[in-house]
């Protein structure tokens, strides 16, 4: 038993007032109210209070179940701020963690909680108002605890707690269990007794003073119990009657019931079962028409494999393949568990994946017949109602794999029309024998204008194969798109119908209210047991079955209308009969298609795939070439061409390649690239052979002056218009034309060698080359760099280095060598603006970095004819050296020293003339003269003659005019100003 609260004033209070007490919304509330009512001292008036407390220690499990106490706490604040640890309490309990800044302040008032006032409990006082009342009467049935006179009850307490205490605690303690070994010796020490079998009279006395001490325990509990009952009998009393009364009221609840169940019984026996007798009647007639329409449904479903073996004669896969998945899904939906059709699934199944093997094999010989037909023929696409059929039918099946055996067939087809090529062109060719020379063989034994010959036809085959390849694939894409365009517009269809839906059900109800039959089954229906929403769609479903099932026979029509161009007699009775099939089977028919067909995703992936395929095959083209022209230049017979052929050639590759791209929209670098490897070979050869050719005329070249053919001036008459190409050979009008002594550029005449008239042809060689095979342009533009370099050093060495002494077998290296050598070299330079022009319109901007060759080269040149130069004047200044080491100033005058000079600058003078232009011949004379004046003077330092008017100043001067006027008197050196003063010394 409880103590205060074990009951409550609802419990005593009956009739109209129990209506008052109303369920708590809130748990947390009631649980507050609950604990409010559990202090009410309602049925324990004589229950101690107060100092009842002191008969244990800890808190009292009945009292104070639910009272919040010491023990329940989780944080004791008065232990956290008395920390003992510490030697003071401390005042800066906040301000520590807080900062100094922190201060006390009072709390502004909340601007989101509202000011209460009593006005706000009103409703709640009135509530609680009729509870108060039955409160306060209870508090005078039941007096207060207080009331009590409190030192009886302090008595009573103290004696029943002095009474409490002598009972041992391992009574009291809730593991109490005798059948615990050691509880059962506290209990009854044994070893008081004696080990003894046989019992004296201490063990007797012991066992006589334990029982008896056992029953005064027992006797103290059963007092203590009868004195708590004793104080808890009016609480008896009151459940007591209250269980009467609840009998009482439950027997009345009874006789109640069985009346109304009597009465209901009556109700049933005259007005429901004549109703419902009528209204299982006509269900059991739509069972019966039910039954007849599964039948109906079982017979065209028992026809399907007659029909699909018909359809699969006729090639008619997709027919045949709808018609299976429409019969799988009437099995599933309509016709599941019916014994007779078990392995009729599994055979459908079988059927089907039968149909699969043969759309794909009828899908590779539909390939390989289109791949392989001749070219000859016209169409494009082979059978293109066949394709479209094989490719919805393939889609339907989900097998989206089949571009794979079309590309695999491309690669087999590309093969074959290699092969067709090569043995047509040497079947024209008798000096081959197709039987004993190998296929790769037989390409290589072909001259290269029949090998040529062979690969432009190659490439024409390619072409039309590709246009072939392009028309097929086009075909397939349609058919995916026109997939994807269905499958979206029935989805908008079906959101369209869904928005309508509501409408469309409000007049199917008012259909169903004017034929009455519908709400009976209806009603019929839920009698039954069946749920409203399970007996709506049973109706439901049985009125829209007409529509789905035409539904679905439109979808079979529309989705094999491309079936028709191979259908015979027999395939329009065949497609008549699914047909009917398809209408007599049940709904979900569109759906069913619609769940079959691959995704939008998917689709969209096989036409990208469509499109992918078109590339694959461009590659594989270009893949058979490549192979075509590596077997040719496996004995290096590509790399051994002429310039025109390789031209002819690389043009040929090129036009390929841009129908190619034309054709498939996309850009192929494979078949580029193979031909730049091979145009690196040949510039590679090209180079070689003409570097080694310019070596030869170097090693071989005299040094003199050569003629310059008419055919030479009009080569470079073509550069200066602007034409950097070769000319055309003209086979009449330049052997007319003679030979001249200087070649004419620009308006200056060069005397050239004839290793650099051969020079310039070689570079418009060069030239040329890049014009016509625009993809080598950086490789020609390094190895001319390469070229002119070699002009430049190796003429270096035979000059300069005197090389020609021994290679040619020159006596000497004569001033009109260099002077030759200096004039060949300036016109190198000359043209090396206008090559570097040419290159840079045919380069990227991103190649122009290479350009920076051109500059090197123009400086190695410069230096190179400076050094000339300079060797110019060292021979003379070695001769003035030797001669005016000698030169005395006496008399006769012009000296004789003076007179040799002169004679060795005239020879000098006319080695070059001619040779160098003026201003050139000017520079150098000055040069010349300033070695002379230079040797000149310390000569006259070292005879101590001075210009102080002496007969010794005289004879000098003589010898001076007389050198003026022989230098002066040299073509072209007039005006030449030798500023002869600079011989003497300068006075300080």
């Amino acid at each position: 038993m409880s103590s205060n609260q074990g009951s409550s004033p609802i419990a005593q209070s009956s009739g109209p007032s129990d209506g008052l007490f109303r369920k708590p919304r809130d748990p947390s509330m009631a649980h507050r109210h609950y604990r409010t009512l559990r202090s009410l001292p309602d049925v324990c008036p004589k229950e101690p209070t107060g100092e009842g407390r002191a008969l244990c220690d800890g808190p009292s499990v009945v009292a104070d179940q639910h009272r919040w106490t010491v023990y329940n706490s989780k944080v004791n604040l008065p232990a956290a701020l008395n920390d003992p640890r510490l030697a003071k309490r401390e005042s800066d309990f906040f301000t520590k963690t807080w900062g100094l800044d922190f201060t006390e302040t009072d709390v502004m008032p909340s601007f989101y909680l509202p000011n209460i006032s009593r006005e706000h409990f009103s409703s709640y006082l009135q509530e609680t108002a009729q509870r108060e009342k039955i409160h306060e009467r209870c508090k005078n049935i039941c007096p207060s605890k207080d009331d009590l006179s409190v030192p009886t009850i302090t008595n009573n307490h103290d004696k029943a707690r002095a009474e409490l205490e002598q009972v041992p605690k391992i009574f009291m303690k809730p593991e109490f269990v005798l059948n615990d070994p050691a509880t059962f010796n506290a209990v009854l020490p044994w070893s008081h007794f004696s080990v003894a079998g046989g019992k004296n009279s201490r063990d007797v006395a012991s066992s006589r003073l334990l029982q008896e001490k056992l029953s005064h325990y027992l006797d103290v509990v059963e007092v203590s119990i009868a004195r708590q009952i004793s104080l808890r009998s009016e609480a008896f009393f009151h459940a007591m009657s209250s269980q009467h009364e609840l009998q009482d009221r439950m027997r009345e609840t009874a006789d109640s019931v069985a009346k109304l169940r009597a009465r209901t019984a009556a109700i049933d026996r005259v007005m429901c079962r004549g109703p419902l007798r009528a209204l299982r009647d006509a269900l059991t007639c739509n069972n019966c028409i039910k039954l007849h329409n599964k039948l109906k449904l079982m017979a065209a479903v028992h026809q399907t494999q007659p029909t699909v073996q018909l359809l699969l004669s006729t090639s008619e896969f997709v027919g045949a393949l709808e018609l299976i998945a429409t019969t799988k899904e009437v099995l599933q939906q309509e016709l599941q568990g019916i014994h007779s059709f078990r392995h009729l699934g599994s055979q459908l199944c079988e059927m089907e994946r039968l149909i699969d093997k043969m759309m794909v094999a009828d899908f590779s010989t539909y390939v390989q017949s289109d791949l392989n037909r001749p070219f000859e023929e016209d169409s494009q696409v082979l059978e293109k109602d066949r394709l479209q059929s094989l490719v919805f039918g393939l889609l339907r099946q989900r097998k989206l794999d089949f571009l794979d055996i079309y590309s695999e067939e491309i690669v087999r087809a590309a093969k074959n029309v290699v092969r067709q090529c090569v043995v047509k062109s040497v079947s024209q060719i008798s000096e081959i024998d197709a039987d004993t020379v190998k296929f790769h063989e037989q390409m290589r034994l072909m001259t290269f204008h029949q090998w040529f010959d062979l690969l432009l036809d190659i490439f024409e085959h390619f072409i039309l194969f590709l246009k072939r390849i392009k028309a097929t694939l086009s075909v397939i894409r349609n058919v995916v798109l026109e997939v994807l365009d269905s499958s979206q517009s029935r989805r908008q269809a079906d959101v369209s119908s869904a928005t309508n839906h509501s409408d469309g059900r409000t007049n199917e109800d008012e259909e169903e209210e004017e034929s009455g039959g519908g709400e009976a089954e209806l009603a019929y229906l839920t009698h039954e047991g069946l749920f409203i929403s399970d007996a709506l769609n049973e109706v439901e479903q049985r009125s829209n079955a007409a529509a789905h099932a035409q539904t679905r026979a439109q979808t079979r029509t529309d989705t094999c209308g491309s079936d028709s161009a191979s259908a015979t007699t027999e395939s329009s009775s065949s497609r008549e009969h699914n047909s009917n099939t398809t209408s007599s089977l049940h709904i979900g028919g569109a759906t069913a298609i619609e769940d079959v067909m691959p995704s939008d995703l998917e689709l969209g992936r096989v036409a990208n795939n469509v499109q992918e395929l078109l590339y694959t095959a461009s590659d594989v083209c270009h893949d058979r070439c490549i192979k075509v022209l590596m077997t040719r230049a496996k004995d290096g017979s590509l790399e051994r061409l002429s310039s025109s052929e390789f031209v002819c050639l690389s043009q040929a590759v090129e036009s390929f390649v841009s129908d190619t791209e034309e054709l498939c929209g996309r850009r192929s670098v494979s078949l580029r690239g193979a031909l730049q490897s091979q145009a690196y070979r040949f510039v590679q050869r090209f180079h070689e052979e003409r570097k080694t050719k310019l070596s030869l005329l170097l090693d071989n070249e005299r040094w003199k002056q050569a003629e310059v053919p008419a055919e030479f001036q009009d080569l470079v008459d073509s550069i200066a218009d602007g034409r950097i190409t070769l000319p055309e050979r003209k086979s009449t009008g330049s052997e007319d034309r003679k030979p001249s002594e200087f070649l004419c550029v620009d308006g200056q005449k060069y005397a050239v060698i004839g290793t650099v008239l051969l020079l310039i042809r070689m570079f418009l060689e060069y030239c040329q080359c890049v014009n016509d095979i625009p993809s080598i342009t950086t490789d020609i533009l390094t190895r001319l760099a390469d070229l002119l370099k070699h002009f430049n050093s190796r003429s270096c060495q035979l000059v300069l280095g005197a090389g020609a002494l021994q290679v040619v077998g020159l006596k000497t290296i004569t001033t009109r060598n260099l002077a030759l050598v200096s004039r060949c070299l300036q016109l190198v330079i000359h043209y090396i603006p206008v090559i570097r022009a040419h290159f840079e319109t045919r380069l990227q901007p991103k190649q122009y970095s290479i350009l920076r060759h051109f500059g090197h080269i123009t400086k190695d040149y410069n230096d190179h004819i400076a050094e000339i130069s300079a060797k110019l004047v060292a021979i003379m200044d070695s001769m003035f050296e030797k001669a005016l080491s000698k030169y005395e100033v006496k008399a006769p005058m012009p000296s004789a020293c003076l007179r040799n000079v002169c004679k060795q600058m005239a020879k000098m003078h006319e080695a070059i003339h001619e040779l160098l232009p003026e201003e050139q011949t000017q520079m150098l004379f000055l040069r010349i003269n300033a070695s002379f004046k230079l040797h000149l003077k310390r000569q006259l330092a070292r005879l101590g003659v001075i210009n102080d008017g002496g007969p010794q100043y005289g004879l000098v001067m003589v010898d001076v005019a007389f050198y003026s006027e022989n230098v002066q008197a040299l073509r072209t050196l007039e005006c030449l100003d030798l500023n002869m003063p600079e011989i003497w010394e300068q006075k300080r």
